[in-house]
């Protein structure tokens, strides 16, 4: 039985089965480009994020490395900050452990941007199964394949959760979410025949690149999240729990939402008669 645990006070999580493997996610190199041309300048990062994954694979000593979608930023394009970082940062983790990349919706051409090296592996973008778990970066319905894993691990939405005081002081912080999922959701999307299930537990790491930004889940129902397992409703979002990256326990997003910012949020009558609340969409 794999045993999944995050590193302490890092956005990693360190998978144990018949190997060791290291799971980071949206990486999205070459964001300082894309940065730049909103009017922030902010010099290449690369070298600290290189300093800062070797420092897990020290922690962790992995046999693999597994990029868990968007390593890059820019789309549909590629900017000339990728051509260089991309091979360079595949090449630097592929010299202490073998490399697989979980293709996401920002790695369209990345292909083209992968060293030509035995220990590095391209994916297909509905995801794989390796050593016993199943990985997809999030933005498509998994390969039929992995239904038969009883872990399922993602990222694509940049997990947060904002705490806000009875003063209106909001803090954020980066968080792991551990959910369950709705078995009739997930099959109205396979065929009857290929259908396979075994209860997977649900777990979505946070993002690699601290200037990303994220999704406050508190604050957020199913429309507002990203990816079809969460559009379609297939999440136990209520009842999801969450971790800080120190390993705190906070608690479910449902018992969360009374820390969120009231003001995002609108009353309207459930069917029952009872005040539900829904988030005001603003538009950018």
């Amino acid at each position: 039985m794999p045993d999944l645990l995050p590193l302490l006070d890092a956005p990693a999580l360190v998978v144990k089965n018949e190997e060791t493997s290291l799971v980071i996610a949206d990486v999205h190199l070459g964001i300082e480009h894309d940065l730049y041309y909103s009017g922030i300048n902010i010099p290449s990062q690369i070298a600290r994020r290189i300093d800062r994954l070797n420092g897990y694979i020290g922690e962790a000593q992995p046999d693999r490395v597994i990029l868990l979608g968007d390593i890059k930023h820019n789309v549909p394009r590629t900017s000339f900050q990728e051509e260089g970082e991309v091979p360079a940062f595949l090449d630097e983790i592929a010299r202490k452990a073998l490399v697989d990349i979980i293709p996401g919706n920002h790695d369209g051409g990345i292909e083209k941007l992968i060293p030509r090296n035995p220990d590095i592996t391209l994916h297909d973008s509905k995801g794989a199964i390796i050593d016993g778990v199943a990985y997809f970066h999030g933005h498509t319905w998994p390969d039929k394949e992995l239904l038969q894993c009883s872990h399922w691990v993602i990222s694509h939405n940049h997990p947060t959760i904002k705490l806000t005081d009875i003063v209106g002081h909001t803090l954020t912080k980066q968080a792991w979410i551990r959910a369950k999922l709705d078995k009739d959701a997930v099959a109205a999307n396979y065929k009857t025949e290929e259908f396979e299930w075994h209860d997977p537990e649900l777990f979505i790491v946070p993002s690699f690149n601290e200037l990303c930004g994220g999704i406050a889940f508190n604050e957020s129902f199913h429309s507002d999240l990203l990816g079809p397992l969460f559009t379609s409703k297939a999440v136990h979002l209520e009842e999801s729990e969450v971790y800080l990256l120190d390993g705190t326990f906070m608690g479910t997003i449902e018992g969360l939402r009374q820390f969120s910012r009231d003001k995002f949020r609108t009353p309207h009558e459930g069917s029952k008669g009872k005040k539900k609340y829904r988030r005001r969409r603003t538009r950018p």
